[in-house]
């Protein structure tokens, strides 16, 4: 048995809108882009935040940017163990089907899948730790990032754990060997990024400084 409804009022209104003036005055143009199959230069994976507004930040049209969203924009080690996993089929079929360029991992403040990383690793969210959390278990991606981070003060953990959600996610795209060769191959680029709405920030890691450095 399937449970859906009809959409709610104001999207049905507002993908009329759409369709009455931005798909209208471009219609040319978004049939030759659903016709002529997608070739984007580069993969972005962000967080499903909802705040996080990748095509925004960097005034992409339809068809630029592959993304790729999850909570905390958490890449997993290479596992090819026959399971289900949406992400490293994402990477791949982005990697090895539309041979993108480059490929950003994009962090951001006050991302709640991080502080809830945080709060497991610090034995405040004992909901996280069971079995059956798919947030929990998705979050042990992150456990080598708060030990880099534990023993700073608490304060400066989250901030830091979030930047960390990024490095780890680019040391864990190094084990899909079809990543690797690419990179090797100078055929593919790996970037992290992470950004603050509030402030209208963006950092860039810097790997000769170790670090983020302001965009």
């Amino acid at each position: 048995m399937i449970s859906a409804r009809l959409l709610p009022a104001y999207l049905v209104q507002r993908f009329h809108g759409w369709r009455a003036t931005t798909w209208h005055d471009n219609k040319a143009w978004y049939r030759k882009l659903a016709n002529g199959g997608q070739h984007p230069r580069a993969m972005v994976i962000s967080c499903c935040d909802s705040r996080v507004h990748v095509t925004s930040i960097f005034g992409a049209d339809e068809g630029e940017f592959f993304i790729h969203r999850n909570v905390a924009n958490l890449v997993p080690p290479y596992n090819p163990d026959g399971e289900y996993h949406g992400t490293s089929a994402a990477v791949e079929y982005a990697v090895t089907a539309l041979q993108v360029a480059h490929l950003v991992v994009l962090g951001h403040s006050n991302c709640g899948g991080v502080k809830g990383c945080h709060d497991m690793c610090c034995g405040r969210a004992p909901e996280l730790e069971e079995k059956s959390s798919f947030v929990g278990r998705w979050m042990d991606i992150l456990r080598p990032g708060y030990d880099r981070i534990a023993g700073l003060p608490e304060e400066h953990r989250i901030p830091a754990l979030e930047k960390q959600a990024v490095l780890v996610s680019l040391e864990n795209l190094m084990t899909f060997p079809f990543v690797r060769a690419a990179v090797e191959a100078e055929e593919l680029t790996l970037h992290g990024l992470w950004t603050s709405m509030g402030e209208g920030v963006l950092e860039q890691y810097d790997p000769e400084r170790a670090g983020f450095v302001p965009v």
